[in-house]
């Protein structure tokens, strides 16, 4: 797995990080299921009728999701702007992920452009960035479009956006993920996509779905980076 991680990373010429996952663990001091909660609090408070799967639903981003298949634009941007602020409480507790910055600055070093595309909120991103002091590796942020979720990973739109800001053929860039929506969306933007198991059994699952390469450790890209092995 090692040698196919160098020569993925020995042609490309830029790197596309997910932000919850190989950056950073985001709710880390505030759980999701917690932040998806208080979303559905906010769906009650102006009246909706919640059913009992998406009570009980621990993404937040699934309740963005399926808040705004119902069709109520008013509705969806609430949600939206209290998942915005939740996101950026929770960068002020969130982990930083093991050797995400050791990754993040040998692209610098290395002359890598790195952007960062997420489904969390670009502010959000932007705030963990800055409080990191890793805005000057990363100038470049893809965060998920408001009040839209239907063009958040696997939609390739975002990751096509950042391929287009940092200059490079879409097959000159890697994106590293931490979820199928982003080996997904990477696969239909045509860029290659190096899977980052956080889990064990996101190994198999990884690999099922064609990343070109799994990691369990960001310290296996670092590592690369910098020696060379």
């Amino acid at each position: 797995m090692s040698a196919d991680l160098g020569r993925l990373l020995g042609e490309v010429g830029a790197v596309l990080l997910d932000f919850d996952g190989p950056v950073c663990s985001i709710f880390a001091g505030y759980p999701a299921p917690q932040v998806a909660s208080e979303l559905v609090d906010e769906l009650r408070r102006r009246g909706v009728d919640v059913p009992p799967d998406l009570a009980s639903e621990p993404d937040p981003l699934e309740v963005l999701r399926r808040t705004a298949a119902t069709g109520d634009h008013s509705i969806t941007r609430a949600v939206e702007d209290a998942l915005c602020a939740a996101e950026r409480r929770a960068v002020e507790t969130a982990e930083p992920t093991p050797y995400s910055r050791e990754v993040i600055v040998a692209c610098r070093q290395a002359g890598i452009p790195v952007a960062v595309v997420s489904n969390n909120s670009a502010g959000a991103v932007n705030a963990y960035l800055s409080a990191r002091r890793l805005t000057a590796h990363i100038p470049l942020v893809i965060g998920r479009a408001y009040a839209d979720p239907d063009r958040m990973k696997p939609n390739p739109e975002p990751i096509l956006q950042a391929v287009n800001a940092v200059g490079q053929l879409a097959s000159h860039c890697v994106l590293v993920g931490d979820s199928l929506s982003d080996i997904q969306g990477a696969r239909a933007a045509r860029v290659s996509v190096i899977g980052y198991a956080n889990r064990p059994a996101k190994v198999e699952e990884f690999l099922s779905a064609r990343a070109d390469v799994v990691i369990t450790s960001m310290g296996e890209i670092a590592r690369i980076l910098t020696h060379g092995e």
